[in-house]
């Protein structure tokens, strides 16, 4: 077990111990970044940067991975074994106050808020833990190499510190300006000014009202336009894709257009009764279509079309988080078939959606189901207004 020496005064010396790295490929620490919040909504690309700045290796039982007082540069996540995290009380004696297992992250409360550890953890028994950051770096380092990365660990960050102080939240009220900008940049997609996954995931329920459309979608061609005129072609397309889910939303009664990952998005309307839902996503289908890339492309002949699924909720399915995920392996489906082309969710007689109730072209709502344009979605209410 190799040492390093780190001198912090004239006569301060202390002794690190370099713990035994283990050869893991990145996409196994891809998997176990993904245990943690921080990283639960990041691009495949940033997962793989992050996988490459962080450092896996085994610690033997007893070994300590911070102390009290130490400034929280990093955090850890248990691949295999356990640690034990304690305090000493006020007689001098440590008591165990938890014991984290594989899969559990430590510590990254405390590294969110760039606070100080308040206890001490230590490994229960012989382990393997992944730090982030690794050895050798810190987060300012991170910051200063890929900005646009950090900023969506931060935004995750804020999420994550959001989500655990609920039940303070709950004391203020949700209609003071600031609560409402705070969650709005909170749960906005910077790029775009979509509503973000998070968003979906932990506050959309709260303001859906049945009937609902759930309606995912994902440009086919996409890969090809990015490799043949790079990414710069790519952003330019979601833009523009951005722009036509804003739109569709403005003119639904009370709706959110939502950037689920990468080129993959949704709009969520209330008040839409099926055929309704189905006439929403049979004008998604068609815009993509009119999207115009010539001046980005120089190529008359590329276009891109929708590989589209839609659902309706509670019809379909009770959970709402349960049934966008149906919807999106039904998203998936479409877009491996060869892509434009809208897909139905249909729920069985039990009520759970089912995959295999699949619709064609042919059975969508044609555009007399159009839902009534002058219900705005309304500021007010905290939940279906714009995201920008």
């Amino acid at each position: 077990m190799a040492g390093e020496l780190f001198h912090s005064g004239p006569l301060a010396v202390i002794l690190i111990l370099r713990m035994p790295e283990i050869q893991a490929g990145l996409a196994d620490i891809v998997s176990l970044l993904k245990k943690s919040d921080f990283f639960s909504r990041l691009l495949q690309d940033d997962m793989y940067w992050l996988a490459a700045k962080s450092e896996l290796a085994s610690y033997p039982a007893g070994t300590a991975l911070f102390h009290a007082g130490e400034t929280a540069q990093r955090f850890f996540i248990v691949r295999k074994g356990s640690v034990a995290v304690s305090r000493v009380d006020g007689s001098g004696r440590s008591e165990e106050m938890a014991r984290f297992v594989a899969g559990d992250s430590v510590g990254d409360f405390d590294f969110s808020r760039g606070a100080t550890y308040d206890a001490e953890a230590s490994c229960a028994e012989d382990s393997e833990i992944l730090a982030f950051p690794g050895r050798g770096s810190t987060m300012d380092d991170l910051v200063l190499e890929r900005p646009d990365v950090s900023a969506r660990i931060l935004l995750r960050t804020v999420a994550m510190i959001s989500s655990r102080v609920r039940s303070t939240q709950a004391l203020i009220s949700d209609n003071a300006p600031w609560v409402r900008e705070l969650r709005r940049q909170m749960y906005t997609d910077a790029s775009t000014g979509l509503w973000s996954r998070s968003f979906l995931d932990d506050e959309l329920h709260r303001s859906l009202e049945p009937p609902a459309a759930v309606v995912l979608c994902k440009p086919d061609r996409f890969k090809e336009l990015c490799d043949t005129w790079t990414h710069a072609a790519g952003d330019a397309a979601m833009e523009r894709i951005a722009a036509i889910l804003k739109d569709e939303a403005r003119g639904l009664r009370k709706a959110w257009a939502i950037r689920l990952r990468s080129n993959e998005t949704a709009i969520v309307a209330s008040g839409c009764d099926p055929r309704e839902a189905d006439a929403v996503a049979a004008r998604i289908a068609a815009a993509y279509k009119g999207i115009d890339l010539r001046a980005i492309t120089g190529d008359p002949g590329f276009a891109i079309s929708a590989s589209v699924a839609v659902a309706s909720w509670p019809e379909d399915g009770q959970d709402l988080k349960s049934l966008v995920e149906q919807a999106y392996g039904l998203l998936m489906r479409a877009w491996k078939e060869g892509g434009d082309r809208v897909y139905r969710l249909v729920a069985d007689n039990s009520g759970v959606a089912d995959n295999s109730g699949v619709a064609d072209n042919s059975g969508v709502a044609d555009n007399s189901g159009v839902a009534d344009d002058s219900g705005v979605a309304d500021d007010s209410d905290g939940g279906g207004e714009e995201a920008r």
